[in-house]
């Protein structure tokens, strides 16, 4: 592997130079490293190890935020950086299954090298002489595109349950393989899996699903028996055949829609939850002929508790669940218009894109091929020759609103409402009768049969 020599930044070196001074030494240590090897510098991210105690760190450094001071972590604060430090360190009594019960400060930096998740993130660089250190060949590891634990992979995950998911993780992001015995070991280690918050295994999932290739990732969280315990429900997908152009079962359909979906979390999301209901609705008739007959709602439903489940913020549930809910249209240009605006009003004009790169994906994940946004080019010229009518396509595009009806005796409420929705109706099929004028008569005419009496 040719390396292009680690220049670190000045405020590494003046921390290095500092501690040095006191007769203690720092090293770079984790993701920066292995970020370098991997050509994708990032200088703004750097962690440290030193064996200087978290308090003398407070003492040598102006600026010291005491971030995980019982662990033996603090962050020192320079210009335009935040240097995250931890003390030299073995680790002792996982009883959470996350966290380290105590931890023992060292002097050795092999020592504390071996306490960590994988050989990639176990490598260490003095910033001041540029001796590199890598005790259990990271460096090897990469060029061989290899994920593999430092020492025994079972203890490893046995002390933190969050490794075997960013092993998966890494994987995906990296496009490496998981050594066997590293791999192996995920099976035998899913009790201390379970005890990771939901939370932290989301936001793994997240990094996951915005890989270059989700399916990898998502096919080893699969195999490994991950998958079961943090999405079960998509699990059903597995072995259920699909029809038509179809050439994969449910399961690896999504797998090939995400990886299809742009790179944005809300789309990937989608793509992965937008089948999910089949299984649930499947039919199938005895001269063998399938049906998923409104499977979309059963799908936007699942996806919705599934994503409440794992802590999902509201706002990323609704887009996600709106996205799946709609996303089996089917034009063509038979289509009246007063049907292409019903489409836009129940989408939403700012949802429109969103949903076609859905579909663009959906479609891709048919066959495993490349999406091809150009097949609803048709639709999107149509939409965007009624948009430039200023047709009213939502409530607010009315010519009239709640206030003109309570002039008019109709009370405000779920009534109002009803009524409102109406009017929507007889504008999207006529946007001639949005008129003000025309809508109050309306209004006055159906109020009736709502019980309100003049």
């Amino acid at each position: 592997m040719n390396i292009v020599p680690y220049r670190p930044p000045r405020a590494v070196k003046d921390i290095a130079r500092t501690l040095a001074k006191h007769g203690r030494i720092a090293y770079i240590v984790g993701g920066s490293l292995r970020d370098h090897l991997l050509g994708r510098d990032d200088v703004s991210d750097i962690d440290m190890a030193s064996d200087a105690s978290p308090e003398e760190i407070l003492r040598f450094f102006r600026r010291v935020v005491p971030t995980g001071i019982k662990h033996g972590t603090v962050t020192i604060l320079v210009p335009g950086m935040s240097i995250e430090m931890t003390t030299f360190r073995a680790e002792k009594s996982y009883q959470d299954g996350r966290r380290p019960g105590a931890v023992e400060f060292l002097q050795d930096i092999q020592a504390d090298l071996s306490r960590r998740d994988f050989t990639m993130n176990a490598m260490a660089l003095d910033p001041l002489n540029g001796n590199f250190f890598d005790p259990f060949d990271g460096r090897g590891d990469i060029a061989r595109k290899l994920i593999r634990s430092v020492g025994d992979p079972c203890e490893r995950f046995l002390e933190d349950g969050l490794r075997p998911m960013r092993a998966v993780r890494f994987a995906a992001q990296l496009g490496f393989v998981i050594e066997k015995s590293t791999l192996d070991c995920i099976p035998k280690t899913l009790e201390t899996f379970k005890k990771v918050s939901l939370e932290r295994l989301r936001d793994e999932l997240g990094k996951i699903l915005l890989s270059d290739r989700p399916s990898w990732g998502l096919s080893l969280l699969e195999q490994t028996g991950l998958l079961a315990l943090l999405l079960p429900e998509l699990l059903a997908g597995r072995g259920c055949g699909q029809k038509g152009d179809h050439r994969f079962d449910v399961l690896d359909h999504l797998y090939h829609s995400v990886d299809a979906a742009p790179k944005n979390l809300t789309l990937r999301l989608a793509a992965l939850f937008h089948d999910i209901g089949k299984p649930q609705v499947k039919v199938e008739s005895g001269q063998g002929e399938i049906n998923f007959h409104r499977h979309e709602l059963v799908s936007a439903s699942m996806a919705s508790k599934i994503m409440k489940r794992l802590k999902y913020p509201n706002n990323t549930i609704a887009e996600v669940s709106h996205l799946v809910r709609h996303h089996m249209f089917n034009y063509s240009e038979e289509w009246s218009d007063a049907a292409v605006r019903r489409f836009v009003a129940a989408v939403g004009r700012e949802n429109l894109e969103p949903l076609f790169l859905l579909r663009c994906a959906d479609t891709a994940g048919t066959k495993g091929t490349s999406p091809d946004p150009r097949t609803l080019d048709p639709f999107r010229r149509r939409i965007e020759q009624l948009l430039a009518q200023d047709s009213a396509l939502g409530l607010k595009d009315l010519k009239i609103n709640g206030d003109d009806l309570a002039q008019v005796g109709i009370p405000r409420g779920p009534i109002m409402g009803r009524i409102l929705a109406e009017l929507l109706e007889t504008v999207l099929d006529d946007p001639g009768q949005n008129d003000r004028e025309i809508l109050l008569r309306i209004a006055k005419g159906i109020k009736g049969k709502y019980g309100i009496v003049d």
